[in-house]
């Protein structure tokens, strides 16, 4: 392409950033960069950045999976079409990975980017806990998976204090994996308190933490105190950084190194690059927007060079291991079918030689490669030998993908070699001891706000109605976190 001209990827659909009416859309390639373009017969063409780097766009979609959806939706296909049926409708072609549930809106802090809290709103939004066990039930008895694992979000979560006991029954009802999104403030003043929510059944602890200094994190101290007191009760934390450009840009680099340097607690960073939700001027979008891509070169530059640009996969590449494991039981699995360009991530070990990521131990193409051929096999059938076929396939992965030579690459292929062959992914916990996630979901708004990548969404918010909604058609576009909440209202009071 010659500069400045403009080549068309594809055609979807999008939101009128003023109005929030669809609209047809252009996904285009333009300087190097993939914009959305619209025109709103009201408010005229907005130009929205979609991803900063073409080519990565490009790789990324060479891991295009579309799932089959969800068996038994909540909601019909109306003439107003999507976004506005969800609930979820049968176009959806996602099922539930992981579920968010609001338990409240009340919380202990004033952020300037937060869209969710009761001092804005003008009204308490907080379901009751049949309310919310009900939800739960909804995600359980989803077809043809049950969703597996649980966020509880909000507001501040640990400002209700049965938060224990709906911990507790979230791991009743079979839900393996429950976080809670939290600023940690509670944690951090009250040490025994995570001990409490340890012992009900927490799995993770997803802990807001924009920056390792003052300037880009007001609540270091209590951050810091936070994540030292999991570390006494042996809780695994996930730092969550809202990446703002010109903000705490700067410090990505950092965060990842400290979360290495406490790898035993810390198991993960999940980067979430700013969504302009909120009252958001088009300077505000042009000045502080960061995509993946961005986000991204920042890692590369700011830990130099360990961990590359290149090195970062989408969501749905480790699709064939779910088809692998679905075509061995002959049961569905949970499958990563998110959009292609919602998200990134990588894996890096932190050993005695400093972090070394996972890509220059495995060539993790040939690991997928391999995977892919070994569930290509399988799903042929008729044999009665699925387990040799499996071995032998486990037996190439091994040779074909390993790429440094050490004892941490060993290990790590022959602990997923076990899990493949012994259907025992409780084993794959053991990975994470010494690996550390380096994630980033991007998550839209009605900037940037693409209809193809909502019909993918793989996080869905559960609502008191009975219904499941998109994360991002949950806080954009027809907002539908506004009209639940203020449907199941409670009369703020001065408390």
């Amino acid at each position: 392409m010659g500069k400045g001209e403009r080549m068309l990827i594809k055609k979807t659909k999008s939101l009128c950033p003023t109005c929030g009416n669809v609209l047809d859309a252009d996904v285009v390639e333009e300087g190097g960069e993939v914009w959305l373009v619209r025109t709103c017969p009201d408010h005229g063409t907005y130009r929205g950045l979609y991803w900063s780097d073409a080519e990565m766009y490009r790789r990324f979609d060479a891991y295009e999976s579309i799932g089959g959806g969800i068996l038994n939706p909540q909601t019909t296909v109306s003439s107003a079409g999507c976004p506005n049926d969800c609930g979820i409708c049968p176009n959806h072609r996602s099922t539930t990975l992981l579920a968010n549930i609001d338990l409240t809106n009340r919380c202990n802090l004033d952020c300037d980017f937060c869209f969710a809290n009761a001092r804005a709103c003008g009204y308490v939004y907080e379901p009751t806990f049949d309310q919310v066990v009900k939800m739960m039930r909804m995600l359980r008895e989803e077809k043809p998976v049950p969703a597996p694992a649980v966020q509880f979000s909000g507001g501040e979560p640990t400002m209700r204090d049965d938060l224990p006991e709906i911990i507790r029954k979230a791991r009743e009802l079979g839900l393996t994996q429950v976080q809670v999104a939290t600023n940690g403030i509670r944690i951090a003043q009250h040490p025994d308190y995570i001990a409490e929510l340890k012992e009900a059944g927490l799995s993770t602890v997803y802990l807001h933490f924009d920056g390792v200094t003052r300037e880009t994190n007001s609540k270091l101290a209590s951050d810091l105190r936070a994540i030292e007191n999991c570390e006494k009760t042996g809780m695994g934390v996930v730092l969550v950084p809202t990446v703002i450009n010109g903000r705490n840009d700067h410090e990505v680099g950092a965060i990842i190194r400290y979360a290495a340097e406490h790898i035993e607690t810390i198991r993960g960073v999940n980067f979430q690059p700013v969504a302009f939700t909120g009252a958001a001027s088009e300077d505000n979008v042009r000045e502080e927007r960061i995509t993946i891509p961005g986000l991204a070169d920042r890692i590369e530059e700011q830990t130099d060079g360990i961990i590359k640009k290149d090195y970062f996969y989408p969501v749905p590449c480790v699709v064939p291991i779910s088809r692998l494991v679905e075509a061995y039981t002959g049961k569905p699995q949970v499958t990563f079918t998110t959009h292609q360009h919602c998200g990134a991530a990588t894996y890096v070990f932190v050993t005695d030689e400093g972090m070394i990521p996972i890509n220059e131990m495995v060539d993790v193409d040939a690991f997928f490669e391999s995977i892919e051929k070994m569930a290509a096999k399988l799903a042929k059938g008729g044999s009665i030998n699925k387990y040799m076929t499996l071995v032998e396939g486990v037996r190439d992965l091994y040779t074909s993908t390993r790429r440094r030579e050490q004892k941490n690459t060993a290990e790590f292929l022959k602990l997923i070699g076990k899990a493949l062959l012994l259907q025992n992914f409780e084993a794959l916990r053991d990975f994470h001891w010494n690996a550390l996630f380096v994630g980033t979901m991007h998550f839209m708004d009605a900037y940037n706000y693409d209809l193809s990548r909502v019909q993918r969404c793989c996080i869905h918010y559960a609502t008191p109605d009975g219904r499941l909604i998109p994360f991002c058609t949950y806080n954009s576009g027809p907002v539908y976190r506004e009209k639940v909440w203020k449907a199941f209202a409670q009369t703020l009071t001065n408390e």
